[in-house]
Order: C-alpha cells, then sequence, then structure tokens
C-alpha cells in the first residue's frame, strides 16, 4: 500500500513539475504553453499571408493581437508600447531548447 501511494505522489509531481516551465521577457513571465500557441497562430498567419503575397510573409504581430484564440496573457502586452517587437521575441524563443531548460529565458526546469 506504501508503495502504491509514494508511486502515486511522485507521478503527482512529475504531472505539476512538467507544466511549470515558463518563458521570461524582461520583467513579465508567460507559460510555456501560452507561448507554443502563439508561435502556431504566428506560424499559421504567416502561411495565410505567404498564399496572398510572398513580399509579406514577415507576421504582423500587430494582428496577431486582435486574433481570438491568442492566449490571455498576452492581452496587456498587446496594449503596451513596443508590443510587436515584444511579440516577435517571444514568438522567436526555441521552444525544444526550452523543453529541456537550456535557453536562459526558460525557467521553471
Amino acid at each position: 500500500m506504501k508503495t502504491v501511494l509514494s508511486l502515486a505522489l511522485l507521478l503527482a509531481a512529475l504531472l505539476f513539475s512538467s507544466d511549470a516551465v515558463q518563458v521570461r521577457d524582461g520583467e513579465d513571465i508567460f507559460s510555456l504553453e501560452s507561448v507554443k500557441v502563439l508561435q502556431e497562430l504566428a506560424g499559421s498567419l504567416d502561411a495565410k499571408v505567404m498564399k496572398a503575397s510572398p513580399r509579406l510573409a514577415k507576421t504582423s504581430y500587430t494582428s496577431i493581437c486582435n486574433h481570438p484564440t491568442l492566449p490571455q496573457e498576452f492581452v496587456p502586452v498587446c496594449h503596451q508600447e513596443g508590443a510587436s517587437m515584444r511579440l516577435a521575441r517571444l514568438g522567436a524563443v526555441p521552444i525544444d531548447v526550452c523543453e529541456i531548460c537550456a535557453f536562459v529565458a526558460c525557467t521553471g526546469c
């Protein structure tokens, strides 16, 4: 019985710690999952723009701020000065390196 309880507590600790990776940009901290959503959103908007006009394929982060699936933790960033640059920095975070905590902006491993 003790073994089962110990195993259950260990599994619960692993589940909670796997969701704890955060990405820091200046004073702000964002969850890794939200940054992944931001990057997927930028990629999908890039693909749409690429079909319409290949010269404009670089994502406009101001249009991302108006997208309904943008995670709520980015909404305050959208209302700040320099929002496009900050979102572009977050969009450039290497997620695969962040998941193993080898990137300086990622914390909480």
